[in-house]
């Protein structure tokens, strides 16, 4: 009885200092280790009857271990004699009786020993501190027997013969710093096994900034819905410096939850993500995910603890789910809504501003593929009546021309328009005043070609009989071509100041003689809509030649060149 209940004792202690609740171990190969099972040893001894397996994960599957010369397992031990490389994987252990089973689980990480070096620079904790202090270094307790033989090494070279558990320093200094590995040197069944403990001592001549490790933010409850995924994050602050030592995992209901595969098809229900480290500017967190696929109602009443744990430090933080009232916006539909948001206000203005700018080829690409027919009905026989200087003060043939040859070809062979020229349509001997007025009667609109030297009393007759028409009876739409720069208009009567200046169009010369020219564009705009077959190859006018037939023949100033 005595027996027993001493190894109820050492089991006991070994179980408090090497049994803490860690979801990753990392254990150099060729070394003595061990998994024990949390659970203290007097519930084990309550209870009547119990059993304890243990399991390793192989290709997806729990398979029960069975024990040989180097993995057995005693009481809620499993022993390694020694760890090798193949050891690692996912481990767990059953404790089940007739009232209750319980399971745990840990995932063990076997690291390569470095052939040229005492030590594992993945395998060693930090401790930073201040020159002048008393500190000190505690080897590994992997080993509960005193009479084990321990040796320090410092830098991988014996140091002072040092025998002890722990390494003390009465004063430090800045010479202390260094990497100290303890090894402990254990019997078993004849054969002698190590394992190791390495500790980077960092001394400094100042204080480092107290910092106390902690969980970032406080216990929560998160409002969800069942069937919703959920992503619980947990975030650790180390302080100024990255801890080696550190661990974070979450736990629901004091379970380790399963790892997450990085394929979401093959993820279970509940998975936590990989363990992962930052530094934002001279601080360093660690971090863990907890993913839930879907939210069911179970999961409302878990408790999903994050643990965070360096240097026999512990912080814990307890989060909750409850049903919520109000369903969020998927992100998705959120983004999507937020980028329209925006880009909405700027498209419209696009869209004005291209309106605005080409407003005259959106009409004419319209009225093309509509079809679009504005003389239809309205009794017209002309589409325009063309109004120019016609006396002989002229002191260029430019305007006749323009008038006589370029107007008339473009309009009227190219956009099939049926212009009302005086000089080429009416025939001689008429009344003047009763021709212009009925011809202006018969056409859709009036073009008035303005020049500097539109003074004649024909075309001041013909420019005011059109401002009648279109100003009081409304029958008649003016075009304005200003033919040549005009600075004074004061020749020309007030009433013309009453027409839109949208129906002014300028001539440029040379720029305005191809088809497709702005000038024509516009021209064309102002014009009424016909479906007449538009011949746009290209026309261009060489105002310095006339071919034969181009310039009107004319004797003086008579009625043929007035009209």
């Amino acid at each position: 009885m005595t027996l027993i209940f001493f190894l109820m004792f050492v089991i006991e202690a070994a179980t408090e200092k090497l049994c803490p609740l860690r979801a990753s171990i990392d254990v150099l190969e060729g070394e003595y280790f061990f998994l024990c099972y949390l659970e203290s040893m007097q519930e084990h001894f309550q209870e009547e009857a119990y059993t304890i397996n243990w399991y390793k994960e192989i290709a997806g599957k729990q398979q029960l271990i069975k024990e040989s010369h180097r993995i057995g397992s005693q009481m809620n031990f499993l022993e390694f004699w020694p760890a090798e490389l193949s050891d690692s994987g996912n481990y767990s252990v059953t404790h089940s009786s007739d009232k209750n089973l319980t399971i745990q689980k840990w995932t063990l990480n076997v690291l390569e020993r470095n052939k040229s070096s005492c030590f594992n620079k993945n395998h060693l904790t930090t401790e930073i501190k201040t020159a002048g202090t008393g500190h000190s270094l505690k080897c590994s307790d992997l080993s509960v027997n005193e009479n084990d033989s321990i040796t320090w090494y410092k830098d991988c070279k014996n140091y002072e013969n040092e025998t002890e558990r722990e390494l003390d320093f009465k004063v430090l200094t800045l010479q202390h710093s260094g990497i100290y590995t303890c090894k402990i040197l254990i019997n078993h069944q004849g054969k002698i096994y190590h394992s190791t403990n390495t500790i980077k001592l960092v001394v400094e001549e100042d204080a480092p900034e107290a910092v106390t490790l902690e969980i970032v933010g406080r216990d929560e409850e998160i409002e969800t819905e069942i069937g919703k995924e959920e992503i619980l994050n947990c975030t650790g602050f180390l302080g100024y410096y990255m801890r080696e030592d550190v661990s974070l995992y979450w736990l629901i209901n004091q379970t380790f939850p399963a790892k997450c595969t990085g394929i979401l098809e093959n993820d279970p229900s509940i998975c936590e993500e990989e363990f992962n480290k930052l530094q934002l500017g001279n601080k360093f967190y660690v971090t863990r995910l907890l993913r839930i696929k879907k939210v069911t109602d179970e999961d409302m009443h878990h408790n999903f603890t994050c643990m965070l744990q360096a240097n026999e430090r512990t912080q814990i933080k307890v989060v909750k789910l409850k049903n919520g009232n109000i369903q969020d916006l998927p992100v998705h539909i959120f983004t999507t809504g937020m980028v329209l948001a925006v880009l909405f206000p700027c498209v419209a203005v696009a869209a004005v501003f291209v309106c605005v700018m080409f407003r005259v080829d959106l009409a004419l690409y319209y009225r093309n593929i509509c079809r679009r027919d504005d003389t239809a009905g309205d009794g017209k026989e002309y589409d325009a009546f063309v109004s120019y200087l016609k006396d002989c003060i002229s002191p260029t043939e430019e305007e006749r021309e323009f008038a006589l040859k370029i107007l008339p070809m473009i309009l009227e062979e190219n956009f099939g328009y049926k212009l009302c020229i005086f000089e080429r349509d009416v025939t001689p001997g008429g009344a003047v005043v009763d021709d212009i007025h009925s011809f202006i009667d018969k056409s859709r609109r009036l073009i008035i070609i303005l020049s500097q030297n539109y003074v004649s009393d024909r075309a001041i007759y013909e420019l005011e009989s059109g401002l009648h028409k279109a100003l009081v009876e409304g029958k008649t739409k003016i075009i304005l071509i200003e033919y040549m720069p005009i600075n004074d208009y004061d020749f020309l009567p007030e009433s013309l100041s009453l027409l839109p200046s949208k129906r002014v169009v300028k001539w440029k010369k040379d720029k305005s003689l191809p088809t497709n020219s702005r000038f024509w564009k516009n021209l064309r705009y102002l014009m009424p809509a016909k479906p007449t077959k538009i011949n746009t190859k290209g026309h261009y006018y060489n105002l310095g030649q006339s071919s034969e037939g181009a310039q009107p023949q004319t004797e003086g100033c008579d009625f043929n060149t007035i009209v």
